[in-house]
């Protein structure tokens, strides 16, 4: 059989490929078609992109198509076709398949980075590798680099053949340092000075060695931005017709260094002759007006005008409004440099919201979610509401992020979509904790709680818990949406052993069990109402009586029997007020939080004593990011008894006394160490060993436990910072700050005046450990985590002044632990 062989020489594309072909002399019927070379490609799959069938009458220019189309398939990287008397005979040489995709060299471009890039020009494992695109990835990493001032830099592809038609693609990378700025020169200025203009940009030069925040770096999207600051800094100044005419970026031969040159124009300040509103103001033109901030006879200041139209945007949008063109017409006198303000106001029609949805709630169910909105379906978008609704699904402590998105339906320009997308994060905890301290050594406790129970927003807590001084148990239950209105019940059930001498108190015993209903009821938005009853029972044994409780201990120790039990049962009557604005449940960056809490005994229990409580938490932000933020905390306490019993007024039990110290309170201290002291009050003997001398001549001895005080007064400063080291996507679960913390715990009813009959070095005792009003305070770094198994918290702290007496925790480390 003789094979006439067809040479084609064929450009396609951007593949430069020169294919032959020999002509054949004139038209024919094709009786046959054959595909040669198929390894992964099916005939099928191939003869489909061929435009002819056998049977058809074929010529040169049909011919040439066939291969463009087979071409055009991206299938084949060299195609070949033969003629054998009326056959037709392709034979083709497939793409390979890449094998892997390799990164190295790379250190401002990360891997994952680079694959998202490249999946977008369809270079990605397992598809076939198109060739044609390789040079202009490279070219394109090449002019990234060269964006960010590293005009050095290089890139590779390199294509490593495999068999089966495989390959690796290996992209090498020499990035090298970026162009560093020899000089800014700004060229035109005679308002501002060069320092003045340079102080507000980003990009510096000739910076000390010391300003490691510096910008010295060229790079192109800097000086862009800082372009733009010029520009405003200028229009908000009146410089209506200032303008950069020109910017000059030259390069040091050795590309190691460039000079930056501005030209600009600054020309005349200019005067607001007039503001006027045009267009349909949706029956709100009054309060518009009113909202209004630029004046006639005010300089001009175009981040006044921009802001304006901000506000009656935002505004209209709370009225359902919700696309309003708003636009600012400048109607400029270059003769008398003033400028007229037509403010266009165009409404649009009023938008209603058609349907909520939710994604992203994988454990939480629809209708717990639904019931935090506040933007309801069927009624006109709000702006405002819909940020509110979004605000308190922020502040559901088992919701990491909140976004959402409002989508027009197609075909109604008057009905939209929300569409809320959330991220849960651990909503369940594993409460731990190891401790170690100077006195208590180690010491662990454990308990579970989940604040969103399967799903439903209902928390529910089991602890059991163990340490050096205390053994508890407690099952709670809360609905915080026992009603639509949102009324909350929950109730506890709690049984605990106080070994207080093994918690830097002083040493008694008590046992405890009881159990308690509450109910909440909203005020408002922010505003909460708190009420709650329980009934306790107090068993108190292995008293160390020391002054303080003294008169206590008359009132209700049985004389036959000193060393018995003291047994109480109360009914607590509990009220409270509490008012949050922060922006999210766990580690909130702006808002405050606020709680007041009442408690009292009935008149009818054991003992008759109340209790006020005021804690307060205000966060600032210090950048618009919120990654930086200052924490501001107060916590206030007083209680005492009312009432009498037996003639004697009713006192405080001084196991209900305020302690401070230790990770929930003053880091830096052991538990409960801060505040008073036990005085330990003993007659001496006469010196033949008879009793005994007046009370002036008796001896002191004071505790190095603390017995804690009916008033306390507790604040902190923390200035959160971003964790070094760490990736953005972990920013809403790790928090690291700088503390400080500062405050004291003391006794109301303490009577200094009582021992002043003592001898002065006696009395100096209790002056130097017992004073009532003694200040502590403490630093330290805080690292807290939101892992998988609840909140962690790793603090390192140590006291700001060392004086004796105090135990200074410098290491503490916690698991499930309250933010």
């Amino acid at each position: 059989m003789i094979m006439k062989k067809i040479a084609l020489a064929l450009l396609l594309g951007t593949l430069g490929t020169s294919l032959p072909y020999a002509q054949a002399a004139s038209s024919f019927q094709v009786e046959d078609i054959e595909v040669k070379g198929l390894q992964r490609v099916a005939l099928g799959a191939a003869l489909t992109h061929i435009p002819f069938n056998v049977g058809d009458e074929l010529n040169d220019f049909r011919i040439s198509q066939s291969i463009k189309a087979l071409y055009q398939a991206g299938h084949f990287n060299d195609i070949r076709v033969y003629r054998d008397g009326n056959r037709l005979v392709y034979r083709v040489r497939e793409r390979e398949t890449i094998s892997e995709i390799l990164f190295d060299g790379n250190s401002d471009l990360k891997d994952e980075q680079l694959t998202e890039s490249l999946d977008g020009s369809n270079i990605r494992v397992g598809e076939t590798l198109d060739r044609t695109v390789i040079s202009g990835i490279e070219m394109g990493l090449e002019n990234f680099y060269h964006s960010v001032g590293k005009y050095n830099a290089k890139v590779t592809a390199k294509v490593t053949h495999l068999p089966r038609n495989r390959v690796n693609l290996e992209f090498s990378f020499v990035e090298g340092d970026s162009a560093a700025i020899r000089q800014i020169n700004i060229v035109g200025n005679e308002v501002f000075s060069d320092s003045e203009i340079l102080d507000k940009i980003e990009l510096t030069y000739d910076s000390p060695w010391w300003n490691f925040m510096a910008q010295d770096r060229y790079q192109k999207q800097t000086l862009q931005g800082d372009m733009e600051t010029i520009n405003s800094y200028y229009l908000n100044r009146g410089y209506l017709r200032f303008k950069v005419d020109s910017t000059q970026v030259s390069m040091t031969p050795d590309k190691k260094a460039v000079y930056i040159a501005l030209n600009v124009s600054e020309g005349e300040t200019y005067t607001i002759s007039e503001v006027d509103f045009v267009g349909d103001m949706a029956g709100f033109e009054n309060t518009i007006r009113a909202i209004n901030p630029l004046q006639a006879d005010e300089l001009y200041n175009g981040a006044e005008v921009t802001y304006t139209e901000e506000v009656i945007s935002k505004f209209l949008g709370r009225y359902g409004y919700a696309y309003p063109k708003v636009r600012t017409i400048p109607e400029v006198d270059d003769e008398n440099h003033t400028v007229k303000l037509s403010i266009s106001i165009d409404p649009g029609k009023r938008v209603y919201v058609n349907r909520i949805n939710f994604t992203g709630n994988h454990v939480t169910a629809d209708n717990v979610l639904r019931r935090e909105m506040r933007q309801m379906e069927g009624a006109w978008l709000s702006n405002s509401v819909v940020e509110s609704s979004k605000s308190w699904l922020m502040r559901l402590p088992y919701m990491e992020t909140v976004d959402f998105e409002t989508k027009q339906i197609e075909g109604e320009d008057d009905l939209v979509d929300i569409d809320f997308t959330v991220k849960e994060q651990p909503s369940g905890s594993f409460n731990a904790g190891i401790g170690y301290g100077s006195e208590t050594k180690l010491s662990v406790n454990a308990g579970v709680q989940q604040n969103n129970f399967l799903g439903t927003g209902n928390q529910l807590g089991f602890n059991i818990a163990r340490n050096s001084y205390q053994k508890n148990a407690t099952i709670s239950y809360t609905d915080p949406y026992f009603t639509v209105d949102a009324v909350s019940l929950g109730g506890q059930v709690y049984y605990s052993e106080y070994d207080a001498g093994n918690a830097n108190l002083v040493e008694y015993k008590n046992k405890t069990f009881g159990l308690g209903l509450n109910w909440g009821f909203p005020v408002n938005e922010y505003l909460r109402l708190n009420f709650g009853v329980g009934w306790k029972y107090n068993q108190i044994s292995q008293l160390e009586a020391y002054d303080q409780i003294q008169n206590f201990y008359d009132i209700y120790a049985d004389p036959n029997d000193p060393d018995g039990q003291l047994a109480f049962k109360t009914l607590d009557l509990n009220a409270g007020l509490s008012r949050s604005t922060l922006n999210r449940g766990t580690f909130p960056t702006s808002g405050s939080q606020q709680r007041f809490n009442a408690k009292m005994t009935s008149p009818k229990s054991d003992l008759q004593y109340f209790k006020l409580n005021y804690d307060a938490k205000f966060y600032f932000p210090l950048t618009r990011s919120q990654k930086w933020s200052v924490l501001t905390r107060v916590q206030l306490g007083y209680a005492n008894g009312y009432g009498t019993v037996d003639g004697n007024d009713q006192l405080l039990p001084f196991w209900e006394n305020f302690s401070a110290g230790g990770s929930d309170s003053l880091r830096g201290f052991e538990n409960n160490s801060v505040g008073p002291r036990a005085i330990y009050r003993s007659p001496k003997q006469l010196p033949g060993g008879g009793c005994c001398l007046g009370p002036d001549n008796d001896s002191i001895a004071v505790s190095r436990s603390s017995v804690g005080g009916n008033a306390m007064a507790l604040a902190g400063v923390e200035l959160i910072v971003p964790t070094p080291f760490l990736d953005e996507s972990y920013s809403n679960s790790v928090r690291t700050s700088i503390f400080w913390d500062a405050g004291s715990v003391w006794d109301t009813e303490f009577n200094m005046a009582s021992y002043e009959d003592l001898a002065p070095e006696e009395f100096a005792k209790i002056d130097d450990y017992s004073d009532p009003g003694r200040f502590r305070s403490s630093a330290g770094i805080s690292l807290q985590w939101l892992s998988p198994m609840g909140p962690m918290i790793f603090s390192f702290a140590r006291s700001v002044r060392e004086e004796e007496g105090d135990d200074l925790s410098f290491f503490s480390f916690n698991i499930g632990k309250t933010f």
